[in-house]
């Protein structure tokens, strides 16, 4: 006699998007090189990362950052300004937006900032989150002027590259760049900008406990083209023109020899046949 069991669909359990992520220790390749427009200036770049396919979801499978608010993406705790110059950046691009575009419109620097700590201690100021959202900068993805970060939006309603708009934490996630001067045995020193991955590791200990993070994930190694591609503003803005052109050189090289110690991620979308985001 068969026995057939009835399960309702709301009792089965939503799989878990961290079960698809990859540990965050494995082979990496390495490459440095002197910055061809500044000799004191060395560059040490994470091959794996910048030839992983890699690309942002935000909007089209990101699972965001903390669980049910996927569409706040990793936006929700607002972001720290990195120095003076940071702030002028964003207080000069907000001064552009109208509530028409901005879901949840603040006029004056002080209204869409808050003053918080990162590490428990230290004062730093941030963007303003709204009480139960994310930043006050994101848009609802239905609201009729445009869903996202109106930053962004704003930016590419003005022709012009949505870093010149906003937070450098923003714009350079998931990429991290470290710098440090290295003293060499003859007393001479350079200038050292390390280009890697901004892993799990990078929020500090509360990385361990975000509902999903995409380096680590297949799931956002979907690119159409290699995150040094993708992301050449981006990184030409972190280590310069000259620099760049440098990097995006060895990395085409290394890429045709088709020898590169791949990430993970991007060997496991291959292997799950996920789908490659095309670029608009």
């Amino acid at each position: 006699m068969d026995i057939h069991v009835a399960v309702e669909v709301d009792d089965l359990e939503e799989p878990d998007p961290r079960d698809l992520e990859v540990s965050l220790d494995f082979p990496r390749e390495w490459l440095e090189f002197a910055d061809p427009a500044d000799a004191d200036h060395l560059i040490r770049a994470d091959l794996t990362w910048l030839l992983s396919n890699w690309t942002c979801v935000y909007g089209n499978g990101c699972h965001g950052i903390i669980e049910g608010r996927a569409e706040e993406g990793c936006c929700s705790h607002g972001a720290f300004f990195t120095d003076d110059d940071d702030q002028e950046r964003v207080r000069a691009a907000a001064k552009r937006l109208t509530p028409e575009h901005w879901q949840y419109f603040r006029r004056g620097f002080k209204r869409f900032t808050e003053t918080d700590t990162i590490d428990g201690k230290n004062k730093a100021l941030r963007t303003a989150t709204r009480p139960g959202g994310g930043c006050v900068f994101q848009n609802d993805p239905d609201f009729v002027g445009g869903g996202g970060c109106a930053l962004h939006g704003q930016a590419l309603r003005d022709g012009v590259h949505p870093l010149e708009y906003k937070p450098d934490v923003c714009w350079q996630l998931p990429v991290r760049r470290d710098q440090d001067w290295r003293k060499r045995p003859d007393d001479t020193k350079v200038l050292v900008s390390t280009l890697g991955e901004f892993d799990r590791r990078g929020w500090g200990e509360g990385g361990h406990d975000l509902h999903w993070w995409c380096t680590s994930s297949p799931e956002a190694h979907v690119g159409a083209k290699r995150l040094y591609q993708e992301y050449e503003p981006e990184l030409t803005a972190l280590i310069g023109k000259a620099a760049y052109a440098r990097l995006a050189e060895l990395c085409a090289a290394r890429a045709a020899q088709g020898m590169i110690a791949e990430h993970p991620a991007t060997s496991s979308a291959r292997a799950l046949k996920l789908i490659p985001i095309r670029p608009v």
